[in-house]
């Protein structure tokens, strides 16, 4: 007979675990809205020519989503019947959005806030074994580096595995899996889908994390609130991100 093996043993045996969190930034980690909006009217009226009267909805949703609506809404072109207007103004207007938020730098921190606790839950998820973490954001890749720059936020992050719905061509549930496989080769390891996690506040990002294959985790720091999380089956849901240790808790979690 077998003898038992001893903890050491058990250990050893045991196979490592190669966790992915992923982050949602506007209203997750950071709050700027204020400022993005001042910048996105002025790119708007610059690459149509008319002021930005209605803004869209944005919560959850990626720079071209957000644009693609603000032309119909404000009734420069509709995306159904002139598909080809809409796609020729996107470059232009993601270029200005770009310079037009860069030209804001300083007041990101002056009119906008780090929310409550996202520092140091971005340090906690850190300092966990075999966890690499990043992004999953709807804005591009330059203005989401602004916005964690602002607040020294980025060296927690490898943004070099992240997805950025403003700057590629998936949408953001098609992004969380290419995220994964981006941490994967980069690092070698192999990365199970309940292996990663999306920490993020809209139900659109609940839905995002389901096409992506990974679990969710609903912060109520944006326009939803806990129950309207719950309801749209986020695995967890948090109010904000003070309560660092639960937080960790729902991460290492099995799944």
């Amino acid at each position: 007979m077998r003898s038992p093996q001893s903890a050491d043993e058990r250990e050893q045996r045991r196979p490592e675990i190669h966790r992915l969190v992923l982050w949602n930034i506007d209203l997750t980690l950071v709050d700027v809205a204020k400022v993005t909006r001042e910048a996105y009217a002025e790119a708007f009226r610059s690459v149509t020519g008319r002021p930005l009267v209605q803004l869209p909805q944005m919560a959850g949703r990626s720079e071209p989503e957000i644009f693609f609506d603000a032309l119909a809404l404000n009734d420069v072109t509709r995306r159904e019947s002139d598909p080809a207007e809409s796609e020729r103004l996107l470059a232009p207007f993601g270029a200005e959005l770009a310079t037009a938020l860069a030209a804001r730098r300083g007041l990101l921190t002056a009119q906008g806030q780090v929310l409550p606790g996202a520092a140091e839950s971005l340090a906690a998820v850190a300092g966990l074994a075999d966890t690499i973490q990043s992004v999953l954001t709807g804005s591009s890749r330059p203005n989401a580096t602004l916005k964690l720059r602002a607040f020294g936020l980025e060296g927690y992050l490898d943004l070099a595995v992240g997805g950025f719905a403003g700057s590629e061509v998936y949408p953001k549930g098609t992004l969380l899996r290419v995220a994964r496989q981006r941490a994967a080769e980069k690092y070698g390891v192999p990365i199970a889908d309940a292996a990663t996690v999306y920490v993020a506040d809209s139900p659109r990002d609940v839905e995002a994390a389901k096409i992506g294959g990974a679990r969710s985790v609903g912060v109520a720091s944006g326009r939803a609130s806990t129950a309207e999380l719950r309801d749209c089956g986020a695995d967890a849901v948090l109010f904000d991100l003070t309560d660092t240790a639960a937080l960790i808790d729902v991460i290492t979690a099995a799944p």
